[in-house]
């Protein structure tokens, strides 16, 4: 198969091949995912098989529009109207009980619930509306690696097993959705992980959320994608460097004979470039600049050419957008750092 790379002009095309029963990449703010018609079980069913996924984990529903989503929900939670007006579209995801036989269990994991997602991106809400359907869209990439924040991300790891990716350059935030849990309406709100869209942003809002924390084990379903223990992770071992440990770190990797990537801002980046293999700089030192760095820096320093043993990647406060790329660091490190 060859995979078609669509333009602004082609958004029709791409759209009809997505309402067909196609797996059409698209672009969002966050990452690039991987679109399929939500309605037809086979469809979905080849995104799993593409991207090598569990199917145990369930997808997140992109829409154009709120009344989409209350065509699959009856019973919203109260909070529901307010963080549509002030999120929606953005990286917000809201997890919702759905009306009975009304989306193919091969979306939902088998639960009950549903993940839906207004997506901030004028080409793929273009893309939606002309399809008419709703579209799963994992990011599109090999189940368990680093997302893809770039169409040539999507191409490296599913050309020639989908029909074609929307180009739309590189994605604004680099990190998934936040996904908040509103499947009970007389529970709290939770964020099962988090993202661009903050808890504090959230309570300035609808007032308390909660934060779920425990890490989700291989045997267990997740609620929402991104959970499991060890996630967007590259072939070549990562370890966290705090930000005074890493003189430390770069001599105990060069006293092992290790070839060392480092993932990092310009301050870090320039101290360690002349002692490691490789470096994959941030645009500057801000934790946006992190964020939206993140999954290329993984991708790029785990090219086989490089042979590297070993990728440092620096570590950033638990705060604000640091919480959500702390929990893909992390996922990407199976929660390991440097230790002296």
């Amino acid at each position: 198969m060859e995979t078609k790379r669509y333009n602004e002009s082609e958004l029709k095309e791409a759209a009809q091949a997505l309402r067909d029963g196609s797996l059409v990449a698209f672009p969002t703010e966050t990452v690039y995912g991987l679109g399929a018609n939500a309605l037809l079980p086979d469809s979905v069913a080849k995104v799993f098989t593409v991207k090598g996924r569990p199917q145990d984990n369930p997808l997140i529903i992109h829409v154009a529009s709120f009344d989409q989503v209350k065509e699959y929900v009856d019973n919203f939670h109260p909070a529901t109207a307010k963080i549509v007006e002030n999120f929606w579209p953005g990286p917000l995801t809201m997890i919702f009980e759905i009306k009975k036989n009304k989306l193919p269990s091969v979306v939902t994991g088998g639960l009950s619930t549903a993940a839906f997602r207004m997506p901030d991106n004028k080409k793929t809400l273009e893309v939606i509306r002309q399809a008419g359907v709703p579209l799963v869209g994992p990011s599109a990439n090999t189940s368990g690696k680093p997302s893809p924040t770039t169409a040539d991300h999507v191409y490296h790891d599913l050309h020639g097993k989908i029909t074609g990716i929307i180009e739309d350059g590189a994605t604004r935030i680099g990190v998934e959705s936040t996904v908040i849990d509103l499947s009970n309406p007389d529970a709290v709100p939770m964020i099962l992980r988090p993202g661009a869209v903050t808890k504090e942003q959230l309570e300035e809002v609808v007032g308390e959320v909660s934060v779920d924390k425990h890490l989700v084990k291989e045997s267990e379903t997740p609620k929402a994608p991104g959970m499991k223990y060890k996630h967007y992770s590259p072939d070549t071992k990562v370890l966290m460097v705090h930000d005074n440990d890493w003189a430390d770190a770069i001599q105990w990797a060069k006293n092992k004979g290790f070839r060392t990537g480092v993932i990092a801002g310009p301050k870090i980046a320039e101290e360690t470039r002349f002692d490691t293999a490789a470096v994959y700089m941030f645009h500057d030192d801000s934790i946006e600049a992190a964020a939206k760095g993140l999954f290329a820096g993984l991708r790029g320093l785990d090219e086989p050419l490089l042979g590297l043993d070993l990728i440092f990647v620096q570590v950033f406060p638990n705060e604000g957008l640091g919480v959500a790329y702390m929990n893909r660091l992390k996922k990407a490190a199976a929660q390991n750092y440097f230790e002296k």
